[in-house]
């Protein structure tokens, strides 16, 4: 703790004092021992990592009224989009860890483009995790003119010509793409992987047939399954999904052990006060554990969940392990 006649000596000698020695001297630790007493006496930034009007926005908004009746305090959604989501998580990482910035984040920034690129940050110590709010899968789709209809006839078509068949996804290192190197590993096939950029216009091609199979949000695979203009061939989630309950998982055909599940979780910068992360914890546990609110987050495709920090913690470890390895055996390497 530095007294005042310390401080004043430091300021008018005029020298810069960096960040780093200023947390040393004690000088953050004073705020944020302040924070802790009277947090949150303003409103809260929630940061997220895609533009407004995305999936992003359409699993976190079902949970904002409730979590600001719980702490009393707004929460202000701030968009940092860019960079598949590492852009919002940089500036998470370098806030103040006061409790007035925290970040709504998917599981890809945090655990699988650390493994295929460099990154400002680490995805495990550059966090206070807070929370998991929900997780669900892609689902395996199919354009009407493959005639398979379930896992057991695909892998059939797969291995009668290796490297015959296509699939794509909506881009290198997303979900769709570690979803289908996972199953090919695990199957033991070859197919060809068919990058685009993004969701929307993967699914085009599948709907024009130009590529045969397509790992899919649900999000934007749920609309064409429901309308008949693609099959759906299973769901990587380890259970079904409410918005497509009709659909086996890719597990329960046969593949057991399979899961490739994205998940959507509450995080802070490092350094986050222990009751202050509980609150935000206690919060958005309540918000999920609404009906409304889980029922507007089942309707994306996703299965609300409740958790401690210490669970998210662990299944940020365990998931940036899993898709390291698939990473690695892939030979997958990031653009940009």
């Amino acid at each position: 703790m530095i007294d005042l006649k310390t401080r004043r000596a430091l300021l008018s000698s005029g020298a810069a004092l960096s960040a780093g020695t200023l947390l040393a001297a004690g000088w953050c630790r004073e705020s944020i021992a302040q924070a802790k007493k009277t947090w949150p006496e303003r409103p809260v930034k929630l940061v997220l990592g895609y533009p407004t009007g995305g999936a992003a926005d359409a699993v976190a908004r079902p949970m904002q009224n409730k979590i600001e009746a719980a702490i009393g305090q707004p929460l202000i959604f701030e968009y940092k989009p860019g960079a598949g989501a590492t852009i919002g998580a940089d500036f998470t990482a370098k806030s103040a860890p006061d409790g007035y910035t925290i970040h709504y984040a998917d599981s890809g920034p945090l655990t699988i483009l650390p493994n295929g690129k460099k990154l400002s940050y680490d995805p495990v110590k550059s966090f206070s995790p807070i929370g998991i709010a929900c997780s669900g899968g892609t689902a395996l789709v199919a354009h009407p003119s493959v005639s398979a209809n379930n896992l057991e006839e695909l892998l059939r078509l797969i291995r009668a010509k290796p490297g015959g068949m296509t699939y794509g996804t909506s881009g290198i290192g997303g979900a769709g793409h570690l979803a289908g190197e996972l199953f090919q590993s695990m199957t033991k096939t070859d197919m060809v992987h068919v990058p685009y950029k993004g969701g929307g216009p993967a699914m085009v091609e599948l709907l024009g047939g130009q590529v045969p199979l397509l790992f899919a949000s649900m999000p934007t695979a749920v609309p064409h399954i429901k309308s008949g203009k693609i099959k759906v061939l299973g769901v990587t989630s380890a259970t079904r999904s409410s918005a497509l309950p009709q659909a086996p998982t890719i597990a329960e055909q046969g593949l057991s052990g399979f899961e490739a599940a994205i998940w959507w979780g509450l995080l802070g910068p490092a350094g986050m006060p222990a009751d202050i992360v509980q609150k935000l914890n206690a919060a958005m546990n309540a918000a999920l554990s609404d009906a409304a609110v889980a029922e507007k987050v089942r309707s994306q495709g996703y299965e609300p969940m409740t958790s401690t920090p210490a669970e998210c913690a662990a299944r940020i470890v365990a998931d940036l392990a899993k898709w390291g390895k698939v990473i690695r055996d892939a030979k997958i390497t990031f653009e940009g």
